[in-house]
């Protein structure tokens, strides 16, 4: 999965659960993004993500 299409997957989720959802691209560092989903907070890769990569920001975000 791409960044783009985990940021489109994540901001869909916060809308339907009526999150707030930011991204950060100036904090993060090199060409890292910074999230917040509701009240919670990670950093997300550029690139190709694995699966389990995947699951660990959704972890992150409390959505699994």
């Amino acid at each position: 999965m791409k960044r783009e299409a985990l940021i489109r997957e994540l901001r869909r989720l916060a809308r339907e659960q009526g999150k707030a959802f930011e991204i950060d691209a100036g904090h993060g560092k090199g060409s890292h993004y910074r999230i917040r989903f509701g009240s919670k907070r990670t950093t997300i890769k550029s690139g190709e993500l694995t699966p389990l990569y995947v699951t660990l920001i959704r972890k992150q975000l409390g959505i699994e």
